[in-house]
């Protein structure tokens, strides 16, 4: 059930988000509850994605006059949408394509309980299936989602996983694994290529390249340009330090309808300004104190400003606002890298796939195909367009292209392979499509953490927020980008003297005493 009722956690005063008893929770900065209206700080948040939206949201709540800015006519970030007409005259909703809403992203879903406290927007899908070209295919279903037993689960279930394999394994080399900490992890393993590290434990090829490959390149990055110390993160956060489990949920209708509309409607019921349509051309810094924020030709005064861009917009900006921040923060926020080029391709089919396709596949061995989604299997939107045509809505994606990828014989080669997997789409005529290029993801690449910003900065009342920011904490994808909007607003409201907001991770280290203390002693004997 996705609207799973939160426990009540004794001497807290607060509830559990989800099944994992030992989740984390970070507590609210004490402050008073509101600020006074006639004197009310403002504050501009830059950027309108779900780093922005969580900022704007816990200012907004505390009584913050708030100005959302967001360059787009959507708000949602990489995660928003917008009506497109298809050839046969329907209006639908395209976006940047599908998300997992992962059942321990516990501050995202906190946003997002705002409007929807069941979070009966939500919808579980039944399964994480993976899939190789040779034909080898794992899944979750199963798997229990306590660690260890989810680790010892998956390899006993997993066909990926030979007795000689295992045998030719160094699990010495895999002990980082068990007691991930931040920043530790960064410290240990950032200066390693997630493909050099799973080369060094020796993982058996087939699950290297079906299991652990599929899920750095979630990352929308090569596994050879990727930070070790990220992948051990995500392992810690999805699969071996969370009792949450590998299984997800998706939004039953498309982003804007689901998640962002309702989230606006409500931030301007709480006095916010949201401003779609309107980029931000350049941030002042005052002498005396403050900020003037320059949009749409016109320059207004601000107390405080939260930076929520991707990388690209961020060194922009930042380019663009003379004194913005000291010279070694501006020279880090210009060598922010961005991931390479992705590609999602929705097609709207006029014959239906198989009733027992999964809604999700994660692929390997498929040439560019990272994953397949039947939309029309869980989105509403789309499974209405099914029923009343008979067809069906399929959607592609491919992660990290190399820069010279010819994108017509891409988008041929993904269609292809989607024949390849599901047969019966080959019968079926496109009754429309659309290719979404896109490439503003950050890289979080070899060697690259100490780049990251922050989200404090040496310049009072400036903080950022993003899915590229350094939190200090196991967070990671759009779960990073909830909880460093959240943390930026705490950061301001206690410059004023309001009353922050309770945030939730999965635990802060490995699980298990007796593996925090072997991996420990490795550690040390290296």
């Amino acid at each position: 059930m996705t609207g799973r009722r939160p426990s009540f956690v004794p001497g807290s005063g607060t509830t559990r988000p989800g099944r994992d008893r030992l989740a984390r929770l970070l507590p609210a900065p004490p402050g008073a509850d509101r600020a006074d209206g006639a004197g009310a700080p403002r504050a501009a948040v830059v950027g309108g994605g779900i780093a922005g939206l969580a900022s704007a949201t816990a200012l907004a709540e505390r009584g913050v006059e708030v100005t959302l800015y967001e360059r787009d006519a959507q708000l949602g970030g990489r995660l928003a949408g917008w009506p497109t007409r298809l050839a046969d005259g329907t209006t639908v909703t395209m976006s940047r394509g599908f998300h997992a809403f992962f059942r321990q992203y516990y501050n995202l879903r906190a946003l997002l309980r705002r409007t929807d406290p069941a979070l009966s927007r939500l919808t579980g899908l039944p399964d994480y299936p993976l899939r190789h070209g040779s034909g080898r295919r794992d899944s979750f279903r199963h798997v229990p989602r306590t660690p260890p037993l989810s680790a010892l689960g998956f390899v006993a279930l997993s066909p990926s996983f030979r007795v000689r394999d295992l045998a030719r394994m160094h699990p010495r080399a895999a002990l980082p694994l068990l007691d991930v900490r931040v920043p530790e992890v960064y410290r240990r393993l950032d200066h390693v290529s997630a493909h050099d590290f799973l080369e060094a434990i020796g993982f058996p090829p087939a699950a290297r390249h079906l299991a652990f490959e599929v899920f750095s390149r979630s990352f929308f990055a090569d596994p050879r340009q990727l930070s070790a110390a990220e992948m051990a993160l995500m392992f810690h956060v999805y699969f071996l330090g969370s009792a949450e489990g590998l299984l997800f949920d998706v939004p039953g209708e498309p982003f804007p309808q689901a998640l962002w509309d309702p989230l606006a409607g409500r931030l301007r019921r709480l006095g916010a300004h949201v401003r779609t349509g309107t980029a931000v051309e350049g941030v002042r810094v005052l002498s005396s104190g403050g900020f003037r924020v320059t949009a749409a030709g016109a320059e207004e005064p601000y107390d405080a400003v939260v930076l929520a861009l991707d990388p690209a917009g961020l060194r922009a900006l930042v380019a663009r606002s003379d004194g913005l921040g000291d010279d070694e923060w501006r020279e880090r926020v210009a060598r922010l890298r961005t991931a390479p080029s992705f590609l999602v391709s929705r097609l709207w089919l006029d014959a239906p796939v198989r009733a027992d396709r999964p809604g999700f596949l994660g692929t390997g061995g498929h040439g560019a195909l990272d994953n397949v989604s039947v939309l029309s299997g869980w989105e509403g939107e789309a499974a209405r367009w099914a029923a009343r045509t008979g067809g069906s809505v399929v959607e592609l994606h491919a992660y990290a292209l190399p820069e010279d990828t010819d994108r017509a014989t891409t988008q041929k080669a993904l269609l292809a392979e989607l024949h390849r997997l599901y047969p019966e789409t080959a019968r079926a005529r496109v009754v429309d499509a659309r290719h979404e290029w896109r490439a503003d993801c950050p890289l979080f690449a070899v060697g690259g953490h100490a780049d990251r910003p922050t989200v404090g900065t040496t310049v009072p009342g400036l903080v950022v927020a993003g899915d590229s920011v350094r939190t200090g904490l196991p967070v990671a994808l759009m779960e990073r980008a909830a909880t460093s909007g959240f943390l930026a607003a705490n950061e301001l409201l206690g410059r004023w003297g309001l009353r922050g907001h309770d945030l939730w991770t999965v635990p802060g280290r490995g699980r298990s005493g007796a593996l925090r203390w072997v991996a420990g002693r490795a550690g040390a004997g290296r």
